[in-house]
């Protein structure tokens, strides 16, 4: 297989964890990173062993090497950099929310249709292998008509009112936090399962935190905070940390999701249940190894993810036998890999199917978001404008 070069900009939280999935591929070289300036790019490029450091990112967007950019950086950004990665030649793997509107996310869906290079969105909850039999089950009807879809996604990382973040802030994040940020998974991974598509919201949003310390140093996402009273600046918040939203599905179902960023000892539980007429199926993100299978008329099953239990079509997404466990590196490795195989194959996006999110599902999400947040305004129905 071609041996192919990569850059990557950003390198907070997920940058690094983006540079390990692809190495662990075995012909993927992470070949360069840029940073917000050259001593932090340099500083960066030291710690990461990636041979290349740009302290401007349309340098790297220069680099000849780099057939494939991954975005990692926050929210605001993301436009930009993928219009402009496009426009240079290179595939794009972005974090998501691709854009900040559903207005730029359109125009990306389209600039690469144009250009026809590989487009990829990180929805990597999706490539759990247990993820996967749930999409095969119900795709073979063992689940049957699907009567109900319901979850959650609930974190504590943001519990505190001195938890910070730069998603907390508007301006770097978006106008809506724990939808855009974590629902946006959920609705993601729903949809995929399913195999529906959510066209019409009801939602209701809550700021728990209105008012958020936010520390004078910069400090890294998810990193435990000790910090002196003196060390805080006070700031105003205007994105929720919760929330519920009633769904409807194209087919006529359906569901409830609830996401929330101050729930006490949840640490990043993504959790559905699908109620269809033959069974019902479990996944919880923070228990990845087991699928719980309801019955009515019989005894309750749990699945363990073992590639010799799972169907066939599943099967490659497990790297190790049953009983040595699998995760979040894992999922993200399954999902650059299938976008990475996709282009040494020298496939095309459109022409050939992709196995992987691309800036079309980026796109859905973000035009759920908004109906989301219309939703809530209003406090009614809105339907989905993709």
């Amino acid at each position: 297989m071609a041996r192919i070069k990569a850059g990557i900009i950003g390198t907070g939280f997920i940058g690094p964890a983006h540079v390990e999935a692809v190495r662990r591929l075995g012909f993927v070289e992470m070949a360069a990173l840029a940073e917000a300036g050259r001593a932090l790019a340099q500083q960066k490029a030291e710690e990461l062993s990636i041979p290349r450091a740009y302290g401007n990112w349309h340098k790297l967007l220069d680099d000849p090497e780099i057939q494939v950019v991954h975005i990692c950086t926050p929210n605001t950004h993301h436009f930009n950099m993928a219009k402009a990665a496009l426009a240079a030649g290179k595939h794009v793997i972005c974090e998501k929310p691709l854009a900040m509107t559903s207005r730029e996310s359109k125009a990306l869906v389209k600039l690469a249709a144009d250009t026809r290079l590989v487009n990829a969105v990180d929805f990597n909850y999706r490539y759990f292998p247990l993820v996967q039999q749930v999409h095969y089950m119900v795709r073979k009807k063992e689940v049957g008509d699907l009567f109900a879809v319901h979850g959650s996604y609930l974190q504590d990382w943001l519990f505190y009112p001195t938890d910070y973040n730069w998603r907390v802030e508007a301006r770097a994040g978006g106008t809506s936090r724990a939808v855009a940020d974590v629902g946006s998974h959920w609705c993601d991974c729903v949809q995929f399962v399913t195999g529906l598509k959510i066209v019409k919201v009801f939602a209701d949003l809550r700021i728990i935190h209105k008012t958020r310390f936010k520390p004078k140093k910069a400090l890294d996402t998810y990193a435990g905070k000790v910090l002196r009273p003196s060390d805080y600046e006070k700031k105003n918040v205007t994105t929720e940390d919760y929330g519920t939203v009633l769904v409807e599905f194209d087919s006529g179902a359906h569901g409830v999701f609830t996401v929330h960023q101050c729930a006490a000892g949840r640490k990043n539980r993504l959790y559905f249940e699908i109620d269809g007429s033959k069974c019902a199926l479990v996944w919880d993100e923070e228990d990845p190894e087991r699928l719980w299978i309801g019955h009515r008329d019989g005894p309750n099953q749990i699945l363990m993810r073992d590639p010799s239990l799972l169907h066939e079509e599943v099967q490659p997404y497990c790297h190790y036998p049953g009983g040595h466990p699998e995760g979040y590196p894992d999922g993200l490795k399954n999902f650059v890999r299938n976008v990475y195989t996709f282009i040494a194959d020298g496939k095309k996006p459109g022409r050939n199917r992709e196995n992987f999110s691309t800036f079309l599902d980026g796109h859905n999400e973000i035009a759920i978001v908004e109906a989301v947040l219309q939703s809530s305004k209003k406090k009614q129905w809105v339907r989905v404008k993709y």
